[in-house]
């Protein structure tokens, strides 16, 4: 944080404080009004049925608390001279950060036809949850934001990857006692663990209770102050309780907690920075309790709604309707005393403003939120010190990852100076096989180090812990705020993970269709350990389906990658690292694999998607008489495996063998960037003979994309079956009709006329696989012909 954050908060006087009351009062009313309201945005008349929005639609119970916590980090940001950025986690506190970046003319800078007066305030209340206007919730839309207001669980860990490696930043995260009851977010307290008080910034969590979720009490809310005070004290927090329901002491108390909140975290930067203290810090964090709909209604039609369940969405439903309802709604928005906040053109009054910061320091424009504009290109040095030499294919064989390893260490080196790349994965690096980054970067970690431990830093940049929420959470939040990154993860369990990749690709499609955000730098994922190398941990660790889920999704922002070998796994991450708003999904095993492509072999194919390995097939200029194409390392190898056997046994039939590296090449150019056209498509894999397609994943993946191309009908597609166990490497694609000896009678079974001429190669092939399942019985390991296996032409 800046000099100025370390001097100690004055405390507000009176008339700061009616000047706070003001500012959060102008947000209420601003907030009520965008639920209600489509005209009359002043009251300058009696209400009306038809100044009533038809459908009314938003969430006004956290919006008073919401709007609390944005005056008064108003007030310390203003004062301390502080860059912050807040990540407002309650689900649909939409009119609540709306109403706020309205106030501070962020919102007008941004939409210049929401202007900050009457006819401004006006749209602002009628986009709101309106045809063609605005989402309920914080969504891309609103200026200041890098959350989905959706989101619920995850805005601890967004805050935490905000503030790593941006030493002078504040991030502020309101959690509501909703979100508190999630797993991910349980599992995000221990984020303070892995912040460097030395190169990030701060996160200070406000735990908002307002009671209620949509219909029930919350835990948190229930539990006794003592006992809820120990629980966040075993977090490694010093809690601060701000409670009441009388405005003038809240503010009081509030001002007081941000300023002891801001003065302590001041001091552990001080002392870490400065005096080379190393004890874990144990950072502040605020407790808000106020009622659920503060200053709504107290009570409607004889029930209580302030302070209850009943305050979370709609405090007042049928307005147009129920005239009890209309006259109740017109004395609570006259509460606020709109005619002392806003002057008859319907601007902000002075005392309303005082407590807002001045240009980039206001929330709703602060450039942490739109990290496109801070992100700087990443150093990615040349993949050719780093590639295998292949003089012929299939001659060597190395572990992808590891080889890819080689080029992140590079990274981390040329990033140590900006910090502004980090590695994530659930305690999997090594395993990974990527442990070469410990040459640049240890493992980030404040916590007590023991003699046996390895590679652990106070100060480092790779971050592992066995929450795959906390993971992707950290990463969103660094990405979105101006960074690079990866996240490596057994491909099994990084399904962990489906619901926040969702969200983050909406965020992504929205943000491109928003000029004011700047392009960030893409989510990538490693996905290794995969499926058909699992064979030691059996069914559990089995799952490809990732790709299929990430497929479903925007294919503006979707990119899947099988990289067939080490090289093509080097050319994949470098045009991943190096493209910005996308979520590209990269599989690569680990474990040993054959080179098949030279480095610059390598750069074409993979710029091209998808390609015929001429050198592998038989077809020799002609028309080739049936297609093995293939997706994924272990399919590659296993269908070269069937082109060999093929060559050997039926020399005459012309093979054409495709490999594709860019799933998304199979699908129509109109549906998605990569895809082809049908010239293209029928080009590559005929539009009349048949296809054996050796996929890494759920077969039906395959179809799905091809299904319009005209040769869907001829297309065959083998992969994972569901079948696995604790088994052979080979043994797994048998199971699941994936291997070469499989792949040969698909042929057989296929090209017309082969069925009568190649009876006996056919049952050459089931013999084999007959006798492959004794042998792995008796001897524990794959047949001497397949693990000795290796490719000649």
């Amino acid at each position: 944080m800046p000099e100025a954050a370390q001097h100690h908060g004055t405390a507000p006087t009176d008339e700061e404080l009616r000047a706070l009351d003001a500012h959060w009062r102008a947000a209420n009313y601003l907030a009520a009004g965008q639920i209600y309201l489509m005209s009359n945005p002043l009251l300058t008349e009696p209400l009306k049925p038809e100044h009533i929005k038809p459908r009314l639609l938003g969430h006004w119970g956290t919006s008073p608390g919401l709007n609390l916590v944005h005056t008064h980090l108003n007030r310390v940001i203003k004062e301390r001279g502080i860059d912050a950025l807040c990540v407002w986690g309650p689900g649909h506190g939409g009119p609540s950060v709306l109403a706020n970046s309205w106030l501070e003319g962020s919102y007008s800078e941004t939409y210049p036809d929401v202007t900050r007066d009457a006819r401004g305030m006006e749209r602002l209340f009628r986009q709101f949850s309106f045809p063609g206007g605005v989402p309920s919730h914080v969504a891309p839309e609103v200026p200041g934001s890098i959350h989905e207001g959706g989101e619920l669980g995850y805005s601890l860990a967004h805050a935490y990857g905000a503030a790593f490696d941006h030493p002078n930043l504040l991030v502020a995260c309101v959690i509501g006692d909703g979100e508190a009851e999630t797993g991910p977010l349980a599992a995000s307290w221990h984020s303070n663990k892995f912040l460097d008080p030395v190169h990030d910034g701060a996160v200070l969590p406000i735990l908002h209770l307002n009671g209620y979720k949509i219909a029930n009490p919350t835990v948190l809310s229930r539990l006794p102050e003592p006992e809820l005070d120990e629980l966040l004290r075993g977090y490694g927090h010093e809690p601060i309780t701000v409670a009441g329901d009388d405005p003038v002491q809240v503010h009081r108390a509030l001002a007081q907690a941000f300023d002891e909140a801001l003065d302590r975290i001041a001091l552990l930067q001080r002392t870490a920075r400065e005096e080379d203290v190393t004890q874990r810090p144990h950072w502040p964090m605020i407790v808000l309790r106020t009622p659920k709909g503060w200053t709504g209604p107290a009570e409607v039609d004889g029930v209580p709604v302030e302070g209850t369940w009943r305050a979370h969405q709609v405090p007042l439903a049928g307005v147009r309707e129920n005239p009890q309802h209309l006259r109740q709604l017109e004395a609570w928005l006259r509460s606020y005393r709109p005619e002392e906040l806003f002057d008859t053109d319907g601007r902000p009054c002075a005392e309303v403003l005082a407590c807002v910061p001045d240009g980039a320091r206001r929330l709703g424009a602060t450039p942490y939120a739109n990290g496109g504009l801070l992100v700087r290109e990443l150093p990615i040095a040349s993949l050719d010190d780093f590639a295998v030499p292949v003089d012929k294919p299939g001659a060597t064989l190395h572990e992808p990852t590891r080889v890819l390893g080689g080029l992140l260490e590079q990274i981390m080196k040329d990033t140590t100076a900006r910090r502004d790349f980090r590695l994530v994965g659930p305690d999997e690096t090594a395993s990974n096989r990527l442990d070469a980054v410990f040459g640049a970067s240890g493992k980030a970690w404040q916590a007590e180090v023991l003699p046996v431990d390895e590679h652990l830093d106070r100060h480092g940049r790779v971050m592992e812990i066995l929450s795959e929420h906390l993971c992707q959470g950290w990463l969103e939040g660094y990405l979105l705020t101006g960074r690079h990154g990866l996240f490596s993860c057994y491909e099994a369990f990084v399904h962990i993970v489906d619901s926040m990749v969702n969200q983050h690709i909406k965020w992504l499609k929205t943000s491109r269709e928003l000029n004011w955000r700047a392009p960030v730098a893409s989510l990538n994922y490693l996905l290794t350990s995969h499926v058909w190398r699992q064979d030691h941990n059996g069914f559990s660790h089995q799952d490809p389906g990732f790709v299929d889920h990430v497929l479903n999704k925007s294919p503006q922002v979707v990119r899947v990658y099988l990289p067939p070998d080490a090289n093509t796994l080097l050319s994949v991450a470098d045009h991943a690292l190096r493209s910005r708003d996308y979520v590209n999904v990269i599989v690569a095993g680990k474990q040993p694999c054959f080179d098949w492509l030279s480095m610059d072999q390598a750069r074409v194919h993979c710029a091209r998607g998808a390609g015929i390995w001429e050198w592998a097939g038989t077809e020799n200029g002609s028309e080739p008489d049936v297609v093995l194409a293939c997706a994924g390392d272990v399919p590659t190898q296993e269908v070269l495996a069937a082109a060999q056997l093929l060559r050997r046994h039926l020399p005459q039939l012309a093979v054409r063998v495709v490999n594709v590296v860019d799933m998304t090449r199979l699908l129509p150019q109109e549906e998605h960037p990569h895809g082809m056209t049908d010239f293209e498509y029928n080009g590559l894999f005929t539009a009349d003979k048949p296809v054996i397609f050796a996929y890494h994943g759920y077969p039906w993946l395959v179809h799905r994309l091809a299904y319009r191309r005209h040769g869907h009908g001829n297309l065959h597609v083998r992969g994972y079956r569901e079948s696995g166990t604790t088994t052979t490497p080979f043994d797994m694609v048998v199971r699941n009709d994936l291997d070469r000896y499989r792949l040969v009678m698909d042929v057989i079974d296929r090209v017309p006329g082969l069925a009568v001429r190649a009876a006996g190669v056919r049952q050459q092939m089931v013999d084999v696989r007959a006798r492959h399942h004794a042998w792995i019985r008796e001897h524990g390991t794959d047949l001497p012909e397949v693990a000795d296996w290796s490719w000649t032409s």
